[in-house]
């Protein structure tokens, strides 16, 4: 019998290309926190969807370069927990803690654990992304990480203007906070955006709008990214609502036909 040749060894290593550009989100989000914690909060806020940019081409860039691996998607999930779950949590935190807590424990208390059930919420939709595949991968179940994390970290950039908010202001804050982690892990469904072409055609004034937001946004960028993602968030909500509508008038609609009779009818002979 002839011996087999001796297999050549497996070469082990990562894919550089679309683990850099989450190695670039991990960066952000790392530096989020550390101007968090310097008190710049405009930088944190900045920093938080710089991140949100990495995050999109990584996966992009793996699906285009057929890099894809399991690796890039543990890295990947680590990189979005720093990113957009301790990073917006700690922004939160270090912005309205402080604040809140000079009008009394209570209230310094409840931002703790607002900031503390947002990067919770982070987590559990992070994991559930990544054990439960989607029925229709055209929609996410809860709002995503990355726009929740937009939303926190917008309103608090905007609020930072504030030279002073006062407690309605700082309650504010943390009831976003709060909303936004609620959303994370609900179940309600928010469109992925994962079944456009970016290769394809589009009609010219679909196009036109793409420049018309970056206007929007260079104007005031912390209301038009807070006014843009609060929309998407609630867009879910509004669907569900609006299913749910449709349904119960669906079946009003069924029964119009043969509605039950509350008293019998007895002929008599």
């Amino acid at each position: 019998m002839e011996s087999e040749a001796p297999r050549p060894p497996q070469r082990r290593g990562i894919y550089l290309l679309p683990n850099l550009f989450t190695t670039g989100a991990l960066f952000a989000g790392f530096y989020a926190i550390v101007a968090a914690i310097d008190g710049n909060f405009e930088r944190a806020g900045v920093a938080v969807f710089v991140a949100m940019v990495f995050d999109g081409l990584d996966g992009r860039v793996a699906r285009w370069t057929s890099t894809e691996s399991a690796f890039g998607k543990e890295y990947d999930s680590l990189s979005d927990m720093v990113s957009f779950g301790l990073a917006p949590a700690i922004v939160t935190y270090q912005w309205g803690v402080a604040r809140i807590a000079e009008y009394g424990l209570i209230w310094g208390r409840a931002g703790w654990l607002a900031a503390f059930f947002f990067a919770v919420a982070a987590a559990l939709r992070l994991a559930r992304f990544n054990t439960r595949a989607p029925a229709d991968k055209r929609f996410f179940e809860g709002l995503p990480s990355p726009s929740a994390a937009a939303i926190v970290a917008a309103f608090v950039w905007f609020s930072s203007e504030w030279r002073e908010p006062g407690l309605v202001g700082l309650i504010v804050v943390f009831v976003v906070t709060m909303v936004a982690g609620a959303l994370m892990v609900s179940r309600f469904k928010y469109y992925s955006f994962k079944d456009i072409n970016l290769g394809g055609h589009i009609p010219f004034r679909y196009f036109v709008l793409v420049p018309l937001a970056f206007v929007l946004i260079a104007v005031k960028p912390p209301v038009v990214l807070f006014v843009l993602f609060s929309t998407y968030a609630l867009s879910g909500p509004t669907w569900w609502l609006l299913q749910r509508m449709r349904r119960k008038s669906t079946g009003v609609a069924a029964g119009t036909g043969s509605q039950p009779q509350l008293f019998e009818n007895h002929d008599e002979s």
